[in-house]
């Protein structure tokens, strides 16, 4: 029982830590990319923000799989 628990805290934690921190490293060299090529923003922008959109999905079946492991907690 306690260890669904610790699980379930675990998947949510680490989804989160790595779609941050994933995310903290496209941004920034995205913005590097942009500085040094600005007639590409547009390209590197669009790229930046389907990758993002991939991650934080990622994230969300993070909350998902320690929601499913939640439900298994008996009461």
């Amino acid at each position: 029982m306690a260890i669904i628990a610790i699980g379930t805290g675990l998947a949510v934690s680490i989804a989160a830590i790595g779609g941050g921190v994933g995310m903290g490293l496209i941004g920034g060299k995205s913005v590097e990319l942009i500085s040094r090529r600005p007639d590409e923003g547009g390209n590197i922008r669009t790229i930046s923000f389907i990758t993002m959109a991939f991650i934080e999905t990622l994230t969300i079946y993070g909350l998902l799989t320690a929601l499913l492991l939640f439900q298994k907690i008996p009461s």
